[in-house]
């Protein structure tokens, strides 16, 4: 049982298993789960078909929408486990989509001020639990969820995405960490995965 109040977060690129985790964490540690927002997002069908029409439509929906989800779990009273945050919204799919030329400098400067805004608000994770996850097993685990909007991702989306996931989890200082590999890591059928995590999580969350 975590204490109450305490907030847990869990980061990782599409495909790596973030929504599994969450619903196993609510089982083992009592927690309310904060779902990632993408089937509210108006913009992004649209998007996966024309990414620089739609990229800073869609990226501001899902900072504004993270935001109020982080307020909810911060008031909430109780402990919580997050699916997605602010920052790798910001600093990972909203960067990859300025560099690669799909939001242009005068809409990043836009959108750079209002997530500093809005970070600096928010409360941090308690503990930031990242899912580590190839390229490879991505795409299988996209193709087998069956999102339509998805199927067409590039490999080399995917690929960039990990790299900005990388860099953006080694320079994260804000709260406690742990690092899960789950293309090789199977904690729902292997009992020693499973025991390891247990105790890992149990360290962290008491």
């Amino acid at each position: 049982m975590t204490p109450s109040g305490r907030y847990v977060a869990v980061a990782g690129n599409m495909g790596s298993g973030k929504s599994s985790l969450v619903q196993w964490l609510c089982q083992h540690f009592d927690l309310t789960p904060f779902f990632e927002p993408h089937d509210e997002n108006p913009y992004l069908a649209d998007f996966y078909g024309d990414m620089a029409r739609w990229a800073f439509s869609s990226q501001l929906f899902f900072l504004v929408r993270r935001f109020k989800i982080h307020r909810a779990l911060e008031s909430l009273g109780r402990p919580v486990v997050q699916d997605r945050t602010l920052y790798e919204d910001a600093e990972v799919f909203a960067a990859h989509l300025h560099q690669q030329g799909h939001i242009d400098d005068r809409d990043w400067a836009t959108y750079t001020d209002l997530y500093e805004t809005l970070r600096r608000d928010l409360r941090p994770p308690d503990l930031m639990i990242y899912l580590r996850c190839g390229p490879k097993t991505l795409r299988q685990r996209i193709r087998t969820r069956g999102r339509s909007y998805e199927q067409a991702i590039p490999g080399a989306y995917l690929r960039a995405l990990e790299g900005l996931y990388k860099r953006w989890f080694a320079g994260y200082d804000r709260s406690p960490t742990l690092v899960i590999d789950t293309d090789r890591m199977d904690y729902v059928t292997e009992l020693f995965d499973r025991r390891a995590l247990l105790d890992a999580l149990a360290r962290h969350l008491g």
